[in-house]
């Protein structure tokens, strides 16, 4: 299983960027995607979540109207696009692989991608 982030680089408040996460060695259109990034009291916060078919997201209120989270099965790829960033945005983002088969959690983690927002 690969979960391999890209994207991430250094932004000015108030811009954007898109992350990618390009995946194989599992059937992507099975799991629920998930991009996530640390916070304090835990190790990983998520901050945007996709279903598997793409027909519901989520988000963490502190991104909310700012992310957008998308999906390509076809390309098994998820997407982050953050607008409006803040420096408080600045983190290591993570893409998570979600989900359950016969009550039994399969999840998958790929190794971050920086982004830093900065003047």
């Amino acid at each position: 299983v690969q979960l391999g982030e890209s994207g991430g680089g250094l932004v000015q408040p108030g811009g954007s960027l898109r992350l990618s996460c390009a995946s194989s060695g599992f059937t992507f259109s099975s799991y629920d995607m998930s991009w996530a990034r640390p916070a304090p009291g835990k190790e990983r916060e998520l901050v945007a979540t996709i279903t598997s078919n793409g027909g519901s997201t989520n988000y963490a209120d502190s991104v909310k109207g700012r992310f957008t989270i998308s999906r390509d099965n076809a390309k098994n790829t998820v997407y982050l696009q953050m607008n409006s960033l803040k420096p408080e945005d600045t983190a290591v983002y993570y893409c998570n692989a979600r989900t359950i088969r016969s009550l039994k959690e399969y999840s998958y983690w790929g190794q971050g991608t920086q982004v830093t927002v900065s003047s």
